[in-house]
C-alpha cells in the first residue's frame, strides 16, 4: 500500500498551537510570581500582584480563544512533553500528526516577548 505523507503543515494552524503552548508556560509563570509577590515583604505587594492577575487575566482569555480556533480547525493538541533541552508539543490537524520542539532558550525569550506585549497593550 501506498500510504501519502502529511501535508507540509500550514503556517496558521502551527503558529496557534505554537502560540497556545507559549501562553500556557506565560501563565505558569504568571502563577508562580503571584505566589513569590504574595509571600515577600514588598512595599506594594497587592499592586503588584493586581497587575499581574490582570496580565494573567487576560492570558487565559487568549488562551480560551485559541481553543475555540482549536475546535474550528479541527486541532487537538494531545501531548506537551518538558525535558531538560526543551518542549515538545504534538498535535493533529485536518486528521495528520504533527510534532514541534523549541528549546528552553527560545521558549524563554518568547515568553518575556508575550508578557512585554500585554504590557504594552
Amino acid at each position: 500500500m501506498n500510504q501519502a505523507s502529511p501535508p507540509v503543515q500550514i503556517g496558521k494552524e502551527l503558529e496557534l498551537v505554537k502560540r497556545y503552548v507559549l501562553l500556557g508556560v506565560v501563565s505558569q509563570i504568571l502563577d508562580h510570581d503571584i505566589r513569590i509577590v504574595g509571600a515577600t515583604a514588598t512595599k506594594l505587594p497587592r499592586l503588584y500582584e493586581s497587575m499581574m492577575r490582570g496580565l494573567q487575566d487576560r492570558v487565559l482569555l487568549e488562551l480560551a480563544a485559541i481553543r475555540r480556533q482549536f475546535r474550528a480547525c479541527s486541532i487537538h493538541l494531545y501531548q506537551e512533553k518538558r525535558t531538560t533541552e526543551g518542549l515538545t508539543a504534538s498535535y493533529s490537524c485536518m486528521g495528520y500528526q504533527h510534532h514541534f520542539s523549541m528549546p528552553w532558550t527560545f521558549v524563554k525569550a518568547e515568553a518575556e516577548r508575550l508578557l512585554r506585549t500585554y504590557l504594552t497593550k
